[in-house]
């Protein structure tokens, strides 16, 4: 008997409806679109009720379709295929693999950001002011950072958390939106940000 047959029926009912609903929330994608909870619902042919126990909110599923984009797991082998033990050469191949191919798709990531941003205003004016914490490029960082082996927890935690700032659409908006530069400079001021930020970190280990 399969693996697959052992488990709870239920369990694997529940992976289909999940299933379905980030298939139906792909093809609007697919569509140049960004889905509703309720649209992925109702394409995927499944209540609205079931489909918001699985993603609350259009931020939560949003984020799955990016976790689940080929182009993340790519970034992840690139970093996971890195033979350096040499922080800075890792760092950059984080860089190089990941800040193009948001580049590559900005209009789309930009429209993830602003209903991010969308969903933290509403939560604000309600009180709750909920942010929707996505930690997969703090999870690259700190594959990046596994080797260095001396910097004690504070400093390694807020080094971590300096190099997000250089990776995403939310330093790109900004360099592009803000200061004007191009595509090719807005990766190199990146580059020089993340190598600057990475050596000032590591020298607190020194």
């Amino acid at each position: 008997m399969a693996e697959t047959d052992k488990r709870d029926p239920r369990t694997n009912q529940k992976s289909r409806t999940r299933q379905a609903i980030i298939d139906a929330a792909l093809d609007f994608v697919d569509e140049g679109g960004l889905p509703t909870v309720v649209e992925a619902a109702e394409r995927a042919k499944v209540s609205r009720a079931t489909a918001y126990r699985y993603f609350p909110t259009q931020p939560d599923l949003l984020q799955a379709l990016v976790g689940l984009n080929p182009t993340m797991k790519e970034v992840s082998a690139a970093i996971a295929n890195t033979d350096s033990e040499d922080p800075a050469v890792r760092l950059e191949v984080l860089l190089d693999a990941y800040n193009p191919r948001v580049l590559a798709a900005e209009p789309w990531m930009r429209a993830i950001f602003r209903t991010m941003l969308d969903a933290w205003l509403k939560s604000d004016q309600g009180g709750a002011r909920e942010s929707q914490r996505v930690p997969l490029r703090l999870n690259w960082v700190e594959e990046v950072l596994a080797p260095v082996a001396d910097l004690d927890e504070k400093p390694r935690r807020r080094l971590a958390a300096a190099l997000t700032l250089v990776l995403g659409i939310e330093p790109i908006t900004v360099l592009k939106d803000v200061c004007g530069l191009d595509d090719e400079e807005t990766l190199d001021v990146l580059s020089w940000a993340a190598g600057a930020l990475l050596l000032a970190g590591l020298e607190e280990s020194d």
